[in-house]
């Protein structure tokens, strides 16, 4: 017989069957406890790091290596790769279980870097100034055509900012651009800390940076600049704050 203990739970194995050392134990309880003990099995297998100089470093070796990894933004935690790395941009369509006719958001470390890949014209440049870093993506049309062809999904533009978020942005330091969508299985609600993300379900990534509990815990505005500027999504940033300030 082996003792097996799991916060207030003594969990016994006993001719390869797991049985509730206390009679009051739910097959509820049993069924929770079982299902902890399995995601911390799957954890064991992920590197997970406190952010800092070194292990954003190796975070960034990973990213450089063709590896997906989990991190902290100034909205939500986001999962990214080297989006001109088409296997692991692939990844990520398979690890959220996302339509790969979905484009994908892109992380840069400045506007300057930003505007290397994407041409934001005279309005987007204007919201660039106003909003970055911070919580404000922006679709203007792509100009850097070496980024896997999945980023963009068949489409001409490319969504793009600079998160306001100190260990992300140290991990673009490194990186200059990161694929920068949502920590999450799709369809599914966003994560703002990382334990959220450990309890989520989420499987598949090679690492995850632990920041703590993001501050807004709400996904970015997205405003189209492609033509009349055109407000995507409502986030963090209200649509009239963007249109009052392009009129």
């Amino acid at each position: 017989m082996i003792n097996y203990q799991y916060g207030d739970f003594t969990i016994y194995r006993l001719d390869n069957q797991l049985l509730p050392a206390n009679a009051w134990s739910t097959k509820r309880d049993y069924l929770k406890v079982i299902a902890a003990m399995t995601r911390q099995s799957a954890m064991a297998k992920q590197k997970i790091f406190q952010c800092s100089q070194h292990a954003v470093a190796s975070c960034a070796a990973l990213i450089k290596s063709g590896g997906v990894v989990i991190y902290p933004t100034d909205t939500i935690y986001g999962i990214g790769c080297d989006p001109y790395n088409d296997s692991a941009v692939k990844r990520i369509f398979t690890i959220k279980g996302r339509d790969e006719k979905k484009p994908l958001p892109i992380l840069a470390s400045s506007i300057v870097e930003a505007e290397r890949i994407v041409s934001l014209g005279r309005t987007g440049r204007m919201l660039a100034e106003k909003y970055w870093p911070g919580a404000l993506t922006i679709v203007a049309p792509i100009i850097d055509h070496r980024i896997s062809p999945r980023v963009i999904a068949g489409s001409s533009s490319l969504a793009v900012r600079v998160p306001a978020n100190n260990c992300v942005l140290l991990l673009l330091r490194h990186c200059i651009y990161l694929v920068g969508t949502s920590a999450n299985l799709s369809g599914e609600r966003t994560m703002k800390s990382a334990q959220e993300v450990l309890n989520s379900g989420l499987e598949g990534y090679d690492a995850l940076l632990d920041g703590g509990t993001v501050d807004k815990g709400v996904e970015s505005t997205i405003v189209s600049v492609e033509g009349k500027p055109k407000i995507l999504r409502e986030g963090a940033i209200k649509s009239r704050e963007i249109l009052h300030l392009i009129g």
